[in-house]
């Protein structure tokens, strides 16, 4: 089966695409990328495969191809054999892998887990558009003096991929977030609310910058932007379901303390954001690990759902 030429053609050469991902993309079907950090670095074994597998299932129920992502062997995977999964579930070695690591992991062989800044990078180079996350990295609490700024969104101005999340994590500065993405070009769109989502909760109090009211509508945009010559990917903000939210002045108090505890600790870095995730299942009592796979299953219903439509989209403008 021939890859789709992707953005860089030399990238080929580093690229390991599943049969069935290969298949769907050369027929122009819709296919869905995911990402891999939650797998090996968000839960422990068993429990990261079968969220995984049911992700992927969620997605093939709504008429689309699961890819997830990820960097074994110095190999770009797009989409996993079972073994695959199953080393990347439980290999201690895997790193977690951002944009700027890619190079080193892959020419020293390493294994990696990706990031969205990656797999978004990844997906771009196998032609994939849509991806689906939890949720999306941004601008940290007191970057004023850390500079702490996610490459998720340094990506999300230069790369052609919409990124379905539940919003920022709500550990991080949502508005100098949604100020960031302002500045660089991006769309940050919330699907059927007038106001931007904060992860674990519905409502942030910050307005959303745009709105649409359905996954077809979400679609025609990203054909519109493309189409316009605007380089650079969209954020679809995908509230959580309200039945599994943790309400904002609830994990709110949990957030502060977690960052409290963080800040003891003297945690820079990458390893803030698996640290305060962590400590705020503690401190919730594994609530909040709940409502992170209710929120990430959404997402990839949703994210199939901009995949499918888009596909037709696609097929109807060059058909």
């Amino acid at each position: 089966m021939t890859t789709p030429i992707p953005f860089h053609p030399g990238a080929a050469t580093y690229l390991d695409l599943h049969p069935e991902v290969a298949a769907a993309l050369k027929e122009g079907r819709a296919v869905v990328a995911l990402e891999s950090t939650i797998i090996s670095h968000g839960m422990p074994f068993p429990q990261n495969v079968e969220m995984a597998r049911g992700v992927e299932e969620v997605v093939r129920q709504q008429g689309a191809v699961p890819a997830t992502i990820a960097v074994l062997g110095g190999r770009l995977k797009v989409g996993l054999t079972e073994g695959e999964l199953h080393l990347l579930a439980t290999d201690k070695g895997v790193e977690k892998v951002s944009t700027r690591d890619l190079p080193v992991t892959v020419a020293l062989g390493k294994h990696g887990a990706t990031t969205v800044a990656s797999t978004m990078r990844i997906a771009a180079l196998a032609g994939i558009r849509v991806f689906a996350t939890g949720g999306t990295g941004g601008v940290h609490r007191g970057a004023g003096q850390s500079m702490d700024i996610s490459a998720d969104l340094l990506e999300l101005a230069q790369t052609n991929v919409c990124v379905v999340s539940a919003g920022v994590k709500s550990i991080l500065d949502i508005g100098l977030t949604l100020e960031v993405l302002e500045t660089q070009g991006v769309p940050a769109i919330t699907l059927g609310s007038e106001e931007f989502p904060a992860f674990y909760s519905r409502q942030s109090g910050f307005a959303s910058p745009l709105t649409v009211q359905t996954a077809e509508e979400a679609a025609r945009v990203l054909q519109a932007k493309w189409a316009l010559g605007l380089s650079g990917g969209v954020l679809l903000a995908n509230p959580i379901p309200e039945a599994a939210e943790i309400p904002a002045a609830e994990i709110g108090a949990h957030i502060d303390q977690a960052l409290t505890d963080m800040d003891a600790l003297g945690l820079t870095g990458k390893a803030t954001t698996p640290y305060l995730l962590g400590r705020v299942v503690e401190l919730t009592g594994g609530r909040s690990l709940e409502t992170n796979i209710a929120l990430v299953r959404h997402n990839a219903a949703v994210a199939a759902q901009v995949a499918v439509a888009y596909a037709e989209l696609t097929r109807t403008t060059t058909g």
